[in-house]
């Protein structure tokens, strides 16, 4: 299974990547888990990151195109759920010229479907645990303590990405760059959609359901 994710930020594409690489056993890929653990190491590539991700901007497809190469390039990536990529055109394109070079063929994407106003609603009351990570919502996942990780302790924050002004920002430049993604997927028809409002099992059945019909019909 080679899947890739789409979907506006903070449609839930993380939730049900993890998910899915659980279910088909193979490397869940996030380019922000990627972005991100450079940041905490303070690496050159992760302040060039910081730059554009704090203020809700896409990382250049040059840089975003390499740390992917060499990420895919590894030998547990026979099969892998990417979430997070391609965010362009020139991504996803990229990325199709990595794939038959690697003889790896994308087996499917799958568009998550949510509307901006219920993207910003969800933004607005998450926290992330600054320790080990773990994602908690005011509303729809509060923590047992307010301001502390249920699993580490670790004290609650509210990413600047999450801010409601960043968030609007984002889906701008979404609608901007990403969306001639899903195009460039149905002309190859390697595109399925799915509703992203609901249940997360409802979703992750979905999902999921396309996706094991790509692999084994």
């Amino acid at each position: 299974m080679r899947l890739v994710l789409l979907g506006p930020p903070g449609s839930g594409k993380g939730t049900q990547a993890v998910r899915l690489a659980e279910k088909f056993k193979v490397p869940h890929i996030a380019t922000g888990d990627l972005f991100r653990a450079e940041m905490a190491q303070n690496t050159e590539l992760g302040k060039l990151a910081n730059q554009f991700i704090a203020h809700g901007n896409l990382v250049p497809d040059a840089v975003v195109n390499d740390m992917m190469h060499t990420r895919l390039a590894r030998e547990d990536c026979e099969g892998f759920i990417l979430d997070g990529f391609p965010r362009t055109l020139e991504q996803a394109e990229e990325l199709a010229v990595i794939m038959e070079e690697l003889g790896r063929p994308i087996s499917l994407a799958v568009n998550i479907e949510v509307p901006d106003d219920v993207i910003v609603e969800r933004a607005i009351g998450r926290q992330v645990c600054s320790q080990c990570g773990a994602i908690y919502h005011l509303k729809a996942k509060p923590p047992h303590f307010m301001g502390i990780c249920d699993l580490c302790r670790g004290v609650l924050t509210v990413r600047e990405d999450d801010q409601p002004s960043t968030v609007r920002h984002r889906l701008a430049v979404y609608h901007r760059l990403t969306e001639p993604v899903i195009e460039f997927y149905a002309k190859r028809d390697l595109l399925k959609s799915v509703n992203g409002v609901g249940q997360q099992d409802e979703i992750f059945s979905q999902i999921h359901a396309q996706a094991h019909n790509a692999c084994y019909n």
